[in-house]
C-alpha cells in the first residue's frame, strides 16, 4: 500500500493517534521525527479519541449522523484494540518473539503466518518486513483484535509488551456505551451530556463474560455467536441484527438497484432512492469523517498528516 493510501486510510479509520495522552494545545509545537511518531501512536481513549467522539455527538443533526456514529465508533473502540501501533509504515510496528498465553493457540506464529496467506506464502515473505510487517499491526496479524487473547511480543524499538485483550476490550466497551449514552442524552442536555458519567447496568456482566468465552479463532463464528446471544436477549435487550454485505439486499444493491460491478462499463443508473439510501449516507459519512480526522482534529494537536 502507497503511504498516501496508509495515511489516508489507516491512520484515520484504525489507528488513530494518541497524541502522547496530552491534551490540544492553541499553539500545538513543530515536533521532531522521533516526537511525531510517538504522538502518532495509537493510545487507548485518548484526548483525541474522545474530541472526535464530542464531535460525532455533536453533530447528530446530519442525515448521515447515526452512520458517522458507527465508523466513528470503531476507530474509538480500535484506539484499545490497535494501541502501541501507528497508521503508516514504521518500525515501532514490527513484532517480533510474539506468544500467545492461550492454550487455544497451539499453532506457533511462524505456522500462523504461514496459514494466513496459505498458497501465496512464497510470493507474500519477501514482502512482509519492508510492507505488511511494518504497517499498522500487520506483524502481529488478527491478534489486536482478537477479544478473548492475552500475548506478548517485542516491538520494532525493543520494548517487551503485554497485552491483556478481555481487560482491553471490556474497558473499550463500557467506554463506547458512555459515549451512546452522552450521544441520546445531547438532545435535551446539549454540551452537559458531554461531561456525564454513567453507572454500567447489571447485564454488563455478559457483556464482559462473552468476551473472554467468545473464543473461537474464526472472526465470522465470533461475530455469529454474538449475533445469537444479542437475539436471545442476554444482554438485557433482545433484537434479531442483520447485514448483507453484497448482492440482493445490501445496502449497495438497495440504493442502486443492481448488482452490477463498479468494474463495469456504466453499471449504474440514477435510483429515485439513492439520495436518502444508507448506502450514499454511509459513504457520505466515511468522507466526513476521513476530511475531519486529517485536516480538522488532528492539526489540532500539532499532527499534520493530511
Amino acid at each position: 500500500m502507497s503511504d498516501l493510501a496508509a495515511h489516508r486510510v489507516w491512520l484515520p479509520f484504525h489507528f488513530l493517534p494518541g497524541n502522547a495522552g496530552e491534551t490540544e494545545s492553541e499553539n500545538p509545537p513543530v515536533h521532531s521525527a522521533d516526537e511525531f511518531i510517538r504522538r502518532c501512536t495509537c493510545r487507548p481513549d485518548s484526548h483525541v479519541a474522545r474530541r472526535m467522539m464530542f464531535d460525532v455527538i455533536r453533530q447528530q443533526d446530519r442525515p448521515y449522523a447515526l452512520h458517522r456514529l458507527g465508523i466513528a465508533s470503531h476507530v474509538y473502540f480500535d484506539t484499545w484494540a490497535h494501541q502501541g501501533f501507528v497508521g503508516f509504515q514504521h518500525d515501532v510496528n514490527v513484532v517480533k518473539d510474539i506468544v500467545a498465553n492461550d492454550e487455544k493457540h497451539r499453532m506457533g506464529f511462524r505456522e500462523q503466518v504461514k496459514e494466513f496467506f496459505r498458497e501465496n506464502w512464497d510470493s507474500a515473505k519477501s514482502e512482509l518486513v519492508g510492507g505488511v510487517l511494518s504497517l499498522g499491526h500487520g506483524a502481529a496479524l488478527s491478534y489486536p483484535d482478537r477479544p478473548y487473547l492475552r500475548w506478548t511480543y517485542t516491538n520494532g524499538l525493543g520494548d517487551r509488551i503485554e497485552r491483556n485483550n478481555p481487560q482491553d476490550f471490556n474497558a473499550a466497551a463500557e467506554n463506547l456505551y458512555a459515549m451512546f449514552r452522552r450521544y441520546l442524552d445531547y438532545r435535551t442536555e446539549g454540551d452537559g451530556a458531554l461531561d456525564n458519567n454513567y453507572l454500567l447496568p447489571d447485564a454488563f456482566h455478559s457483556v464482559r463474560k462473552s468476551i473472554e468465552e467468545i473464543d473461537d479463532e474464526n472472526a465470522e463464528v465470533r461475530h455469529a455467536r454474538r449475533l445469537k446471544k444479542i437475539a436471545s436477549g442476554e444482554f438485557s435487550f433482545a433484537d434479531s441484527v442483520g447485514y448483507v454485505p453484497k448482492g440482493g439486499g445490501s445496502w449497495k444493491y438497495a440504493a442502486l438497484a443492481t448488482t452490477a460491478s463498479d468494474r463495469d462499463e456504466n453499471p449504474y443508473t440514477f435510483t429515485e432512492g439513492f439520495s436518502t439510501s444508507n448506502w450514499k449516507k454511509f459513504h457520505d459519512a466515511l468522507q466526513v469523517h476521513r476530511l475531519y480526522i486529517l485536516s480538522d482534529l488532528l492539526p489540532r494537536f500539532g499532527l499534520i498528516a493530511a
